[in-house]
């Protein structure tokens, strides 16, 4: 409108109240400047009167001064109210992409969208993808904006910085705790934070999606073990980029059906199944889980972070900090007490059914050695062993001490009773874990990749008792 009067189409102008020309000072200026230079000769409202006069011009900009002071006077109540809202830990704004305003409530997860927004962690966490596949990904899968137009890359850059999924909120660059649901946990936020600050890129782009590709190194010279395609068939062979080398092609089918025997070697035998299960209901029968004292150290800390953030506060008020040190301090502060809770939420889900997912990693212990694909076989076969290499079109590897480890310590150290007497409890010459209490099957020394097994040295008939073997 400004613009038209300069060019001299109006020389006046009609509206309700001063206060709708203008509500910042350069506004209201530019049109007093127009009235002193003549451009604007009238201006009529039905509330207001105004004559090109300096008493009309005074009284103009006295009510451009009053839509000011509201403005400004609007603005920081507005401030206050949110910042009350954030301290109360409510999300003061619209709600975020994956979540709706729901009356009395804040800000809940939406039942479509918040599903999407988690697998966008997900996948992005995984590396795998660039900020633009995972737009083009997701977008095709529906997520999109409220008003149904599509997110771009910088929106998804802004969601996956976002640690409002979390339940932490940023606000004015000062993080609180928020009392609405998170979508996802901290640690998955973290790492991808982690992936973005590297500026990931895909591992496989424009490879072609050959099963065993970067798994294998040559058993002779070291280099990789790449694949080809020959008349439909899918041949390994090693790279030879480094020495001469003597290694010749050799199937995939020939590798698949190694992995398969070797995943096999290490499934559990049929005859353990029942007799762990049993064992296992045993102590869930009788035995009292007591995680009291962790989780009182867990909320104990928990309280130490909210006694220190308020002290930061203090410290803040009393001009001990500046502004910029107190939310560096307390964003640390709160993400630290955002890892705590959701620790201990974790830990007493588990706590609750230790059991039941013990039996239930049996049970599918003892389907390795069932038909399965060849990507979930070379996914179980990479915790098998390591440093997979392949000579004269035989599979090498070397078997994952640690792996056995964990095994032994997470599915066989509660079972506390020997097989053969019944009673005794086990004991190690070459002990390699030591699991505390008595009755708890240890083993010894691995002899030909073989894990054994053994008793204490005489059982309650006086005889000494053969040590059981698992293949």
């Amino acid at each position: 409108m400004i613009e038209r009067m300069e060019k001299g189409e109006a020389s006046g102008i009609l509206a309700w109240h001063p206060d709708r020309l203008a509500r910042n000072s350069v506004d209201g200026g530019k049109i007093i400047y127009l009235v002193d230079t003549g451009v604007i000769s009238e201006m009529k409202f039905p509330t207001f009167w105004f004559d090109p006069t300096p008493q009309g011009k005074f009284m103009l900009s006295i009510a451009f001064s009053q839509s000011k002071y509201y403005v400004d006077n609007l603005s920081e109540n507005i401030k206050r109210g949110h910042r009350n809202k954030v301290k109360e830990g409510i999300w003061p704004q619209m709600s975020p992409i994956g979540y709706v305003n729901e009356k009395g409530k804040g800000i809940v997860p939406h039942p479509d969208l918040a599903p999407l927004v988690k697998k966008t962690f997900e996948a992005y966490a995984t590396g795998n993808f660039t900020l633009r596949e995972v737009r083009d990904k997701f977008n095709a899968l529906g997520l999109k904006r409220k008003s149904g137009r599509e997110l771009a890359v910088s929106n998804y850059q802004k969601l996956l910085k976002n640690p409002i999924y979390t339940g932490l909120m940023r606000y004015n660059g000062e993080i609180f705790e928020g009392k609405h649901e998170p979508i996802i946990s901290k640690k998955l936020f973290d790492s991808v934070q982690e992936v973005m600050s590297r500026k990931s890129k895909p591992h496989s782009k424009g490879l072609k999606p050959f099963l065993y590709r970067g798994f294998f190194r040559c058993g002779e010279c070291g280099c990789f073990i790449t694949t080809e395609t020959q008349k439909g068939h899918n041949y390994l062979r090693c790279t030879k980029r480094k020495n001469p080398c003597t290694q010749k092609y050799v199937r995939e089918e020939l590798i698949t059906s190694q992995i398969q025997a070797e995943i096999k070697k290490v499934s559990l035998p049929l005859d353990w199944l029942s007799w762990m299960i049993e064992e296992n209901r045993k102590d869930q029968s009788s035995e009292i889980q007591s995680s009291t004292l962790f989780a009182d150290n867990l909320k104990a800390e928990i309280s130490l972070l909210d006694t220190k953030i308020e002290k930061l506060m203090n410290a803040y008020l009393e001009s001990a900090l500046s502004l910029e040190e107190y939310r560096d301090a307390k964003s640390a502060l709160v993400a630290s007490k955002q890892l705590l809770k959701e620790k201990l939420s974790a830990f007493e889900q588990k706590a609750n059914n230790r059991f039941e997912l013990t039996e239930k990693f049996l049970k599918y212990n003892m389907e390795l050695a069932n038909d399965r694909t060849n990507e979930e076989n070379t996914h179980l076969f990479k915790k098998v062993g390591s440093n997979f290499q392949i000579k004269d079109r035989t599979v090498l590897l070397s078997h994952a001490e640690r792996g056995k480890s964990f095994q032994i310590r997470e599915f066989l150290a509660g079972m506390r009773l020997c097989r053969a007497c019944g009673a005794t409890p086990f004991r190690l010459p070459i002990p390699i874990f030591n699991f505390g209490g008595s009755g708890r099957i240890r083993t010894s020394d691995t002899v030909s990749g073989i894990l054994h097994f053994e008793c204490s040295p005489f059982n309650r008939s006086g005889t000494l008792p053969l040590p059981y073997k698992v293949r």
